[in-house]
């Protein structure tokens, strides 16, 4: 069933040239968090399975992405400590050769100004937080108020277009990720026009726009999933509510109210037809929907509703469980048709306060094994089980944070700290 399914999005999502070994977007190709290859290591260090290491040019939190033999990683330049001075600052797109981790082109973009300034919850991300997104013919990132932007696969910009320009009464910055669906890249523009945007791939051209003053401190990826008919939908998460929208049109199909608010980072995950939301601050939970129906579907949509949540981190569905790492350091396994709690285990990591928590990247999955990034206590690889059983506790010598969500891809693992890129083999 999986397996059908993972074709059905794939023909919908990408061309039919891209391979289940490449991992296009955030959190891979159909935004699960899910690998089907296989062949991944368990254990690695600075002398074990470690095939490259590549300096970056600048820090970031977005994720490499994967097409063939070519990596894509977003950063930021330009900016000196805590400066309010961001004349200098440059996003970069850099493609780096899979095999060998050598940089084969790094464009960079300067920044539209004024834009957030440096301090607060923005210096624990920065301003390259949105993973890119290819087609396997071009790349699509999204800059935040210097817009979405798409290149060939030579680092030529072929367009760049505004999403807006206005800035959340926080001032966070973005974190969005853009996600391709047929002709279009589909952003969500909480921050700069409260607004969720799609936009022709070849031309940059605004399709259709979906404006909601709810969206503001929405900082969920939007999905793609299907229903058990067939039928598309694009389905977000904002504070208080789950939403599901006409991917053609951007017009709102159903909503549903959920018991939690605030600020909303993690992106929804599919388990049959129900979709399964959390985040929330400073109350957090977590709520599974029906996938479905027309306008206010809260009374009758709503499956199951729990108080173990993420803050940032996404979770992964396997069979029947929904598995998480918050950012506290707690690994989590809940029965994803009712919610109920099977484990809750703690990794053994310093959960940190306020900006400064211990997990921001989600775990990612491969078969029997999913892998969970901290920001400066290593990665663990975790038999999810149940029962839980911790496999490995890595660490790599970088002092920088971990901040991005692994890529996985032909046995290898892709992790990015603020001052490298790493590749993870067998060898």
């Amino acid at each position: 069933m999986r397996a059908q399914f993972f074709l059905t999005m794939a023909l919908t999502l990408f061309p039919p040239l891209v391979l289940a070994q490449d991992w296009l977007g955030f959190r891979g190709s159909s935004n699960d968090g899910i690998s089907s290859d296989t062949g991944f290591p368990t254990t690695w260090s600075e002398e074990k399975n470690l095939l490259w290491k590549t300096a970056l040019p600048g820090p970031g939190s977005s994720s490499p992405v994967i097409f063939s033999n070519k990596i894509f990683v977003t950063c930021f330049t330009g900016v000196d400590g805590m400066a309010e001075n961001l004349d200098s600052l440059k996003r970069h797109l850099i493609c780096l050769d899979a095999g060998s981790g050598k940089i084969l082109w790094n464009t960079a973009v300067s920044a539209a100004l004024p834009d957030d300034p440096y301090r607060g919850f923005i210096t624990q991300h920065g301003y390259a937080s949105c993973t890119p997104v290819t087609d396997g013919e071009r790349v699509y990132v999204f800059f935040g108020k210097s817009g979405v932007c798409a290149f060939d696969y030579q680092g030529k910009k072929l367009w760049q277009q505004s999403v807006g320009s206005s800035s959340g009464n926080r001032k966070w910055g973005s974190a969005s990720s853009p996600i391709l669906y047929k002709n279009l890249v589909i952003v969500n523009a909480s921050e700069e026009s409260r607004a969720v945007i799609a936009l022709d791939k070849a031309t940059g051209k605004e399709f259709w726009r979906a404006e909601a003053s709810r969206l503001e401190l929405s900082y969920s990826t939007p999905r793609i999933v299907q229903k058990s008919d067939g039928k598309a939908e694009l389905v977000l998460i904002v504070p208080g509510e789950i939403w599901g929208l006409d991917p053609d049109s951007g017009k709102l199909r159903w909503f549903s109210t959920i018991p939690f608010s605030g600020n909303i980072s993690p992106t929804l995950v599919q388990y049959k037809d129900l979709v399964i939301g959390m985040g929330g601050f400073p109350q957090s939970g977590t709520a599974a929907v029906r996938i479905g129906g027309k306008g206010d579907v809260t009374k009758d949509s709503i499956a199951w509703s729990g108080s173990e949540s993420s803050y940032v981190p996404s979770p992964v569905v396997k069979g029947d469980y929904l598995y998480w790492v918050n950012d506290r350091g707690l690994a989590i396994c809940c029965e994803a048709a009712t919610g109920k709690v099977v484990y809750k285990e703690r990794l053994g990591i310093g959960g940190g306060t306020g900006a400064s928590r211990g997990v921001y990247a989600s775990v990612v999955l491969a078969g029997d094994r999913m892998v969970a990034t901290t920001r400066s206590e290593g990665v663990f690889v975790l038999q999810p089980g149940p029962p839980f059983k911790v496999l490995a506790h890595n660490r790599l010598a970088d002092d920088s944070d971990f901040n991005a969500s692994p890529a996985l891809s032909k046995g290898r693992i892709f992790l990015r700290s603020n001052k490298a890129l790493y590749c993870i083999g067998e060898k």
